[in-house]
């Protein structure tokens, strides 16, 4: 009965995916920008003369599907914006994954089915769908875990780079000035990355902090969106500015010491529970023998 069972759940999701690209729902108007930006992108790439590869192909059908479904991930998409990684060939890396995951346990019955050995027919159907799903998960925990690091440094530049606004503000100059003089003093690449986006806010005619405000919602942190509503309300006024900024950067400098003394304090556990263990096993090893000869005189 279980084996029925099985082989009907992935007919009837086979049928499901063959229903979805046969006959695709009905495209909600969100689902279709997100589709044409993702268009326009790749159209600009082309542009600029990058041959596109097949990896990049099947990451961006991937993505037209998923705005088709209404899925836009943008958790994802800005920790790959803050990696410095494509989206496109994220999604076919971890596509790519999950079609190895998902075949690995049917290619491993063949050997067994072919030397007579007994498998029921749920075991590698079950195996096939959990290896798939994390074999498509594990690109995405990476990427997360490698985002959570990034943005942490990229907190400690803001810090510094509020320093140095603040600094050039104290010298007489204006707020579009001191913004971009005080990103010119690193070549660090979050401090690369604020200075782009500075330049880019010149070129486009767009004020400075409506820039920064951006970069962080793509980047999902949320000291630059503060930095840019904060810039908004105080912009023509130079000592408030420099008040501002300068309570900013003491604040983050606060909340970046609390974590720290939080990771401190975890590792300082974690050892502490590695040395009880080795306490344990130091005693049991002591006290084995002694147990062994009184087991076996009794």
């Amino acid at each position: 009965m279980t084996p029925i069972l099985v082989a009907g759940a992935v007919a009837g999701l086979g049928a499901l995916l063959l229903a979805v690209v046969l006959a695709p729902p009905r495209v909600q108007p969100g689902s279709a920008l997100a589709r044409l930006d993702l268009e326009r992108a790749a159209r600009r790439r082309a542009d600029v003369g990058a041959a596109p590869r097949s990896g990049d192909r099947l990451g961006r059908r991937v993505a037209s599907l998923l705005a088709g479904l209404g899925l836009p991930l943008t958790t994802l998409r800005g920790d790959l914006a803050i990696t410095g990684s494509s989206y496109e060939r994220h999604l076919a890396t971890s596509t790519l994954a999950a079609l190895v995951g998902f075949l690995s346990p049917m290619v491993l019955v063949v050997p067994w089915t072919l030397v007579g050995a007994g498998v029921a027919p749920a075991v590698p159907v079950v195996l096939a769908v959990g290896l798939g799903v994390l074999a498509g998960l594990a690109p995405s925990l990476v990427v997360r875990h490698r985002a959570a690091q990034r943005r942490r440094d990229f907190r400690h530049v803001v810090g510094s780079f509020l320093d140095l606004v603040a600094m050039s503000l104290a010298g007489g100059r204006g707020v579009p000035e001191a913004l971009q003089s005080a990103s010119e003093l690193s070549n660090g690449w979050a401090m690369v990355r604020i200075r782009d986006t500075l330049i880019a806010a010149r070129l486009r005619g767009v004020t400075p902090w409506t820039a920064l405000g951006q970069l962080g919602e793509d980047l999902r942190v949320d000291e630059l969106r503060d930095l840019s509503a904060a810039l908004a309300l105080v912009a023509e006024d130079g000592a408030k500015v420099r008040d501002s900024l300068r309570a900013r950067a003491a604040s983050m400098r606060r909340r970046e010491l609390a974590e720290a003394e939080g990771r401190a304090g975890e590792k300082s556990q974690s050892m502490l529970v590695a040395q009880l263990l080795l306490a344990v096993g130091f005693l049991v090893f002591l006290v084995y023998p002694a147990m062994v000869t009184v087991l076996h005189g009794a």
